[in-house]
């Protein structure tokens, strides 16, 4: 079973940075692509980027490109978001997945297993 610990979330001032981090227990994290998704009060859970096992493919939804990195250190079964230029509509609890596709698409939520419990971004003035 893989299980994941997200953390990293806050209450920050749009325009402002937070790097959140997923780390990996239980079988090993290196094997599969990791997803991170959002949840806004209200709204569906959506993909936001994706890393594939290797680190050679990367998505990122419109919405958060050119502000958001995503990276994995294989060696710590950690993956993190980088998230810059931070706005209001980031707001949202944020989980890390994993066994989905990654590709030149937007990760779907019903295609991965294994979840985090989520962390809490907040964006606000």
């Amino acid at each position: 079973q893989l299980q994941f610990v997200e953390s990293g979330g806050g209450l920050v001032q749009p325009g402002g940075s937070l790097r959140l981090a997923c780390a990996a227990s239980g079988l090993i994290s290196a094997n599969y692509n990791i997803g991170w998704f959002r949840q806004a009060p209200g709204k569906e859970r959506e993909g936001v980027s994706c890393i594939s096992s290797s680190s050679s493919t990367t998505y990122y939804a419109d919405s958060v490109k050119g502000r958001f990195t995503i990276s994995r250190d294989n060696a710590k079964n950690t993956v993190y978001l980088q998230m810059n230029s931070l706005k209001p509509e980031d707001t949202a609890v944020y989980y890390c997945a994993a066994n989905g596709l990654c590709g030149n698409f937007r990760p779907r939520v019903y295609e991965y297993d294994y979840w985090g419990q989520g962390t809490q971004v907040t964006v606000s003035s």
